[in-house]
């Protein structure tokens, strides 16, 4: 943090590449350690690169996302349990809880006509409408519920290879495809690309 910044007391704003390493960089570690040392010493790892991920947040730019956040909380009750129980079905549950909470919120607030996705992620997409905001927020409630649902049915129909495998194979992609596939949307309500810094940031997958 520079010295203006200090004395101002602004966040300093990460860039698209350190917010993907902050919000990315456990899960990568999740799968590493997982295929070396199993699940187990995965989920431990997971909890420790999800701490250090928060403390890097803070230090460095003075935030921790909301997302993050719950993220973190997630990993270590559930890895916690998942270690101290010796059951890997916590750790496989988490992806659900987490898309379902997520898709609950998306929709309260698109009920209560209280946008929390634009609370969340306003300075990122500049210029979009608040029909933008609905629809998008829309479809990400839609999205999270879908992959709750599948998640379900992969952890509990099949090995835990297979579902690990299924995450990093099926959601990760699942997930950017998603939000490159609403960007025309956005941009008919209003987005402004060349305006932004960056290319509008993907909800992070679990």
């Amino acid at each position: 943090m520079s010295v203006n910044e200090q004395a101002t007391g602004v966040k300093k704003e990460p860039s698209a590449l350190a917010r993907l390493m902050i919000d990315l960089g456990p899960l990568v570690v999740f799968f590493a350690v997982n295929a070396w040392l199993g699940i187990f010493a995965g989920t431990a790892a997971f909890m420790v690169a999800i701490t250090a991920a928060m403390l890097i947040s803070m230090i460095k730019y003075r935030q921790i996302s909301p997302l993050l956040w719950f993220s973190a909380v997630m990993v270590l009750v559930l890895g916690g349990l998942t270690l101290w129980l010796h059951d890997e079905t916590f750790i496989k549950i988490k992806p659900t809880i987490y898309y379902l909470v997520v898709a609950a919120l998306l929709g309260f607030g698109l009920a209560t006509r209280r946008n929390l996705l634009k609370m969340v992620l306003g300075t990122a997409y500049p210029g979009l409408s608040e029909r933008g905001w609905q629809l998008l927020s829309r479809n990400w409630a839609v999205f999270f519920a879908v992959m709750a649902g599948v998640n379900e049915a992969v952890w509990r129909h099949s090995s835990t290879e297979f579902w690990l495998g299924f995450k990093l194979w099926g959601f990760l992609p699942a997930t950017f495809l998603f939000a490159i596939a609403n960007v025309p949307m956005l941009m008919r309500h209003g987005l402004q690309l060349e305006k932004a810094e960056e290319e509008p940031p993907v909800p992070p997958s679990q």
